[in-house]
Formats: structure tokens, sequence, C-alpha cells
């Protein structure tokens, strides 16, 4: 039996950094602790664990729970607000939200500047759109699917971006159904290029494959797209996470 990894697997760029953040920041802010992150630091139950039990660093809710300490922002980003509550609150802050998410949120937040409707394509609950909606003025349409687009209103002018982590090819549609709903229309293609090497890879990989097994969180939207990738591309393909 032949085993292959596919090129480009395991942690993208942002969940490295992140994690190299972390542990910068338990090294110069010791004693300064408790440390927490607003969310788990990525979707990924195991590394949150190991997190909690190597590091002492602890996921929370709510920004209620605490009022010391050391927030670390996790790679997903939260909404402005957020920040400026925790460093009102005393809170020390150290901002890992991965670069490519950052960038997202600049285009949303320049696009609404621009007097564009923002229309973010990715997960409506995902914390990355939560946070790139919040950029936007909370003023953002995201759409899932095709049934999203038909419930819009006709406008005039439409600006897009990527959750970073989105499959561009299945927004085709998508995009030609938006630009007849309005008079304008700018896209900005936030998908990051790391998790598009990956998708990539994993699909080439699937098409000779008798059999695709897909290691990642079962909370993690990425891990998730890259199965149907390669169910798309016609593996018998599995989820595993331990």
């Amino acid at each position: 039996m032949k085993i292959e990894i596919a090129k480009n697997a395991g942690y993208c760029y942002g969940v490295r950094r992140a994690f190299s953040l972390v542990e910068k920041a338990v090294r110069e802010h010791d004693g300064e602790g408790p440390f927490y992150t607003l969310g788990p630091i990525i979707h990924n139950p195991q590394a949150v664990e190991m997190l909690k039990r190597e590091k002492g660093v602890y996921p929370i809710s709510n920004l209620d729970e605490v009022d010391r300490g050391v927030l670390i922002v996790r790679s997903h980003g939260v909404p402005p607000e957020l920040i400026d509550r925790a460093l009102k609150r005393g809170l020390k802050v150290v901002d890992a939200t991965c670069p490519f998410v950052k960038r997202a949120q600049s285009k949303a937040k320049e696009l609404a500047d621009e007097g564009y409707q923002v229309v973010i394509l990715g997960e409506k609950e995902h914390p990355e759109v939560i946070g790139i909606i919040a950029h936007a003025g909370g003023k953002a349409y995201v759409i899932e699917n095709l049934e999203d687009v038909e419930g819009l209103p006709e406008m005039k002018r439409v600006g897009v971006v990527f959750q970073t982590t989105q499959e561009l090819e299945s927004f085709g549609e998508i995009l030609t159904k938006l630009l007849l709903k309005s008079d304008e229309m700018k896209v900005h293609n936030t998908i990051c290029h790391a998790i598009r090497n990956q998708q990539t890879a994993a699909r080439d990989l699937a098409r000779r494959a008798d059999l695709m097994l897909v290691v990642g969180g079962r909370n993690s939207g990425n891990t998730r797209r890259l199965l149907q990738i390669c169910r798309d591309a016609g593996s018998r393909a599995y989820h595993i996470e331990t």
C-alpha cells in the first residue's frame, strides 16, 4: 500500500504565525498573565488543549469573563470594538490576526468608505466573517449560495471580498448573478494563496488516490472545504480529527 501526503499539507502561515506570537507573548509577558484568547486561537481542539496544558493560554467566549492579564487575538481576527474594549478593561492585547485576514478586513473597510455596498462571500457565522463585517461598518451582506443572492435588493455599487479560506471556483455563478443585481461591481480576491495551494494539491492528489484522509478539526471550515474538494474530485474521502 502506498501512502502519499499532499503538497502544502499542514498548518498554513497564518496559523504558524499565531502559535509563534502566543509563545512570544507568554515569554515576554511572563508574570503579567493570565493569558487568554477570545475564542479558540485556531479551529483545532487538540491544539487549543495543548496551549492550555503547556502554555497556560485559555480561550474565553466573552471579555466580561476577565478583568486583567494578556488577551491574544485569534488568527481569524475580531471586530475592532472588541480590541478597544479589551484595552479599556486594562488588558494587554497581542494581535495574532492572520495577515491575509487583515487584508480582507482592510479591503472591506476601503470599499465601505468608497460608498460600495460590501458583500462578503463566505460563511455567515464564521468568526473571520463576523470580524470583516465589523470592519465594513456592520453593513455588509454575507453570501453562501445562489439563494442568498436572490434575496438581495438591487444595488448601485457592489464591492466584493472573500472569506480567506473559500474556494474561488465555487463562486463563479454567484458573481455573475451579483453583477446582474448591480450597476457597478468591484471585486477584491482576498482568498489566501496558501489555502488556494492546499486546495489545488488536495484536488490533484484526490484525482489519483483510492482513498483520501483529511485531517483537521471538525469545527474547521477550511478542513471541511478540503474534504468536499476531495469528494468532488471523485475520491472516497473521510474527515479525521484524532
